[in-house]
């Protein structure tokens, strides 16, 4: 491995390629620019949680077999989600407790396996960015980047060098939005009630613009502060870092309908 140039694969997550393909092109841009060789694996599908977390070890297994083979030659693995990073990282190794030489072989991607913003700082040690974003952010710590990859600081030691850009913290940044995962379709009713909870917390701090690591989580907030009306602009953190929102609107908000004075790189 080339440490000025690592191969990376990205592996770009269900709900980015479906509902928010710009996440995945500012990964991308954050990647190169950081001086990475970035290969997206056509073969690649779903990280396997929907099924782990209802029960059907068969298809997880399945699906993390097919993960295995899209992504076995690379240096790292990169995924801008702490979900599905999660998933990879810390529960497909498992699933193979019954097979050694599959277990090696998930093992060893485990392990090559990071969180994009935790790949940028922890990894490639890049500590500021050449970004301007002018507002004021919240930022969301999803569930699973936080307690199964460890990412607090990192989204926030960046964040603090971007020009232009002020951070003011939820009273409770670390409570979850009620996403979850199946558990918003199985718990409905205390999903709700969790991310109204969240959307007030969001509103009292008086930033204009939500971020998160996680997709899921921005879009379950992002219904919830738009059936509220709020003006509050959500986006993926990495759209921020990679200076892109003058190119695509915030999450919920139709491209013709973009407010003026979107923020620009």
């Amino acid at each position: 491995m080339s440490q000025a140039h690592p191969r990376v694969g990205l592996f770009v997550t269900c709900l980015v390629d479906f509902h928010r393909p710009t996440v995945g092109f500012a990964a991308i841009r954050l990647l190169q620019d950081a001086g990475c060789q970035v290969e997206v694996p056509r073969s690649q599908t779903c990280c396997g949680q929907p099924a782990y977390n209802s029960g059907d070890r068969t298809t997880t297994c399945e699906i993390a077999r097919g993960i295995l083979d899209a992504f076995g030659g690379f240096d790292y693995v990169v995924v801008p989600s702490g979900s599905c990073g999660g998933m990879l990282k810390r529960h497909l190794p498992h699933l193979f407790d019954d097979d050694p030489n599959l277990r090696e072989r998930a093992a060893a991607l485990a392990d090559r396996t990071y969180e994009l913003v935790s790949f940028l700082t922890d990894v490639l040690g890049i500590d500021e960015l050449p970004v301007r974003y002018q507002g004021t952010v919240t930022y969301h710590d999803s569930c699973s980047g936080l307690r199964e990859l460890g990412i607090k600081s990192q989204p926030r030691r960046l964040l603090a060098k971007i020009e232009g850009l002020t951070l003011k913290e939820m009273a409770e940044p670390e409570v979850c939005c009620g996403f979850g995962g199946t558990f918003c379709v199985k718990y409905p009713d205390i999903s709700v009630r969790m991310v109204a909870d969240k959307a007030k917390d969001i509103a009292a701090t008086g930033a204009d613009t939500l971020l998160a690591g996680d997709l899921g989580c921005l879009l379950n907030m992002a219904g919830r502060l738009s059936r509220e009306a709020s003006p509050v602009k959500v986006r993926h953190v990495a759209e921020v870092l990679a200076g892109m929102t003058g190119e695509v609107p915030p999450i919920g908000v139709p491209r013709a309908a973009e407010p003026p004075g979107t923020p620009s790189n």
